[in-house]
Parts: C-alpha cells; sequence; structure tokens
C-alpha cells in the first residue's frame, strides 16, 4: 500500500507559478513510477506529467510542456509539479498517482495508477 497526500495547491493569478507537492508514505516509493492528472468541472480527469522510479525520465502533457517540471526526492518520499506561466485553463483538482510499472505506452491513462491521492484544488484567476 501507498498513501498519498498532495499540498500546494491554492488560487493564483495567471501568468502566476504554484509548486504542488505530493507525499507518499508505505512501501517502497522508490519503486514506483508516479504521475500528475488534474480534472476541471464537467470533464474527464486527464494526464498532466508523469516521472519514472530514477527521476531519469520525464514526461509530459502537450499543453503543459513547456510551462511545468516534474521532479522527485526519493530520499523524502515525495514527488512535485511545478507549473509557471499559470493559465485559467489550467483550474482544475491536481491529483498524484503512482504505478508500480510506468511505461511510455500507458503512462498517459489513469488505469495504468495503483494508488491515488485526494487532490488538491488550483484555481487560476485571469
Amino acid at each position: 500500500q501507498v498513501q498519498l497526500v498532495e499540498s500546494g495547491g491554492g488560487l493564483v493569478q495567471a501568468g502566476g507559478s504554484l509548486r504542488l507537492s505530493c507525499a507518499a508514505s508505505g512501501r517502497n516509493f522508490g519503486g514506483f513510477g508516479m504521475g500528475w492528472f488534474r480534472q476541471a468541472p464537467g470533464k474527464e480527469r486527464e494526464f498532466v506529467a508523469a516521472i519514472n522510479w530514477s527521476g531519469s525520465g520525464t514526461y509530459y502533457a502537450d499543453s503543459v510542456k513547456g510551462r511545468a517540471a516534474i521532479s522527485r526526492d526519493n530520499a523524502a518520499n515525495t514527488v512535485y509539479l511545478q507549473m509557471n506561466s499559470l493559465k485559467s485553463e489550467d483550474t482544475a483538482v491536481y491529483y498524484c498517482a503512482a504505478t508500480a510499472y510506468l511505461s511510455t505506452a500507458t503512462m498517459t491513462r489513469s488505469t495504468t495508477y495503483n494508488y491515488w491521492g485526494q487532490g488538491t484544488q488550483v484555481t487560476v484567476s485571469s
């Protein structure tokens, strides 16, 4: 079992930045691939970014590429999502998720991930 708790969300003006954190507890965090997803009201949950177990591989949705950076600190059992140049369309609940097997073929699918946090709200005002 892995428990995930997100933090760092809030209200920010368009063009601003936020850093989201996801603290993990439980077994072998360093062995899991991690992802960030988001869900806006009335929309499906969508992939934002993912990182492999070592941090050597990072992947982004086109909608955030160049504005987001995912990273992890395995010693601290934490994964981060830095979001810059925020837009109103970035408004959503952001979730972190863990998977025992991260594949570039399936990492954008929410069904790939075994464990999920409760989410943190990000609201971007224009």
